[in-house]
């Protein structure tokens, strides 16, 4: 489709937004959990969940670096039936998680505007969604370009953050430990599966690794740099700015640390916090629709969905009507409160992921002989923990969803066999891609 034209900054950029984005729209976990408990679970989470699947995609990658990413690896493993189903769900859920930024974006533009009326967050989120989806129609180098500067801009107010508040010092961050009514193992069962969407989407930046060059090392390379960046982008803004003191913790909520910021460093301060988080938002949303777009793209090349969704633009070799058609998708449902969104996509993506483990496992014990230029070291034993840890958490998540949202995420995954009955005949017509 292109010349490869990513490299090892601006993948490994493009992934950090694909996780993370920064110490933004974690706040309100505070005072649902306890500070100690948030900070606990912010250390933990990385250890127990990310590293994990990091590795496995890293192995994954190496042996298959193609476009389309676990799409493929699922395909290898299992079939096509499985390869579409991870695909479409991706994509769907996608429709969730790429649609909170927007919204969390209109949050922290209160900073500056706060008697915004829902008409106007609308129209706010609509814009934003216009601008970026433009430029990741222009192409997939300017888009990696746009996410390095675009990272540096969410982390620097961050550090900045952390600089400031560093000599203000003045209470143990991690007290109390649990917020009132909570128990340690309530808490930690929760709290881990709402801190794993924080420390989610280590695979999604697989689907553009042939728009990478020497994917097979450079996807490993950026999943190790990124891991440790973005623990570290919670951790520490998160201990400092609980530290200062400088807000009650039970005061918390989703959109508070410029507020923090400004009573540690002063408005100057705050208003650059903000825009950081701004920044961010525009960082996860340009990555999110380059990765998530390849999705409906790659189905299409392969004969299971529309034939159009499969085309390239002719002068920025983009798939341009997916990048339009996903874009459309996320502004339907900008609409829609952070809140309200993140459980369900928590569903979704842990099922997702959950084949895609399974895939790893399967490929290692039925297809010893394949090429793997980079494997998990420590044997078939370190392969079975990279699996079935991450599946433990996974299958935790989706046991804390609630019932309306299991509800919601059964029926979502149920519509991934019906399209793929309803266009399996084209996917098997003569000419068609395989």
């Amino acid at each position: 489709m292109t010349a490869r034209p990513l490299t090892l900054a601006p993948l490994a950029a493009i992934v950090f937004f694909n996780v993370s984005g920064g110490p933004y729209g974690i706040e309100d976990m505070v005072p649902s959990f306890g500070p100690g408990l948030t900070l606990l679970l912010l250390v933990l989470t990385p250890l127990v969940w990310s590293l994990p699947v990091t590795l496995a995609m890293a192995e994954l990658a190496s042996a298959m670096p193609d476009e389309g990413g676990y799409v493929v690896w699922v395909e290898r493993a299992f079939g096509r039936f499985w390869s579409f189903q991870v695909g479409w769900w991706s994509w769907i859920d996608s429709f969730i998680d790429v649609a909170i930024y927007p919204a969390l974006f209109v949050e922290y533009l209160r900073f500056w505007l706060p008697a915004m009326t829902p008409g106007q967050r609308w129209l706010a989120a609509l814009a934003f969604i216009a601008v970026l989806t433009g430029l990741n129609v222009v192409g997939v180098r300017p888009a990696g370009r746009a996410a390095i500067a675009l990272a540096i801009a969410a982390l620097v107010p961050a550090a900045l953050l952390v600089l400031a508040g560093l000599p203000s010092l003045s209470a143990a961050a991690w007290t109390p430990l649990l917020a009132p009514g909570r128990s340690l193992g309530a808490g930690l069962g929760l709290g881990l599966a709402v801190v794993m969407w924080n420390y989610s989407g280590w695979d999604t930046a697989s689907t553009c690794l042939g728009e990478t060059a020497a994917p097979e090392r450079a996807f490993r390379r950026a999943l190790l740099v990124a891991l440790p960046v973005i623990t570290a982008a919670y951790v520490v803004p998160m201990a400092v700015a609980l530290g200062s003191a400088a807000a009650p913790w039970t005061a918390w909520k989703t959109g508070f640390l410029p507020t923090v910021a400004e009573r540690i460093g002063g408005r100057g301060l705050g208003a650059l916090v903000a825009l950081g988080a701004v920044v961010s938002t525009a960082g996860l949303f340009l990555s999110l629709l380059l990765t998530n777009s390849r999705l409906p793209f790659v189905l299409a090349r392969q004969g299971q969905l529309p034939a159009a969704l499969g085309r390239v633009h002719r002068r920025f070799a983009t798939p341009w009507v997916a990048v339009v058609v996903s874009a459309a998708c996320y502004g339907a449902l900008a609409a829609f409160s952070f809140r309200e969104l993140i459980v369900l996509n928590v569903w979704l993506y842990s099922l997702t992921i959950l084949v895609e483990l399974a895939a790893f496992l399967r490929l290692r014990l039925a297809a010893p002989a394949l090429a793997r230029p980079w494997r998990v070291p420590g044997g078939a034993a370190v392969a079975w923990v990279v699996t079935v840890v991450p599946c433990a958490l996974a299958l935790l998540a989706m046991s804390t969803a609630g019932w309306w949202n299991t509800v919601a995420g059964v029926l979502a995954a149920l519509t991934g066999p019906a399209i793929y009955a309803a266009w399996r005949p084209r996917a098997a017509a003569p000419g068609c891609p395989r």
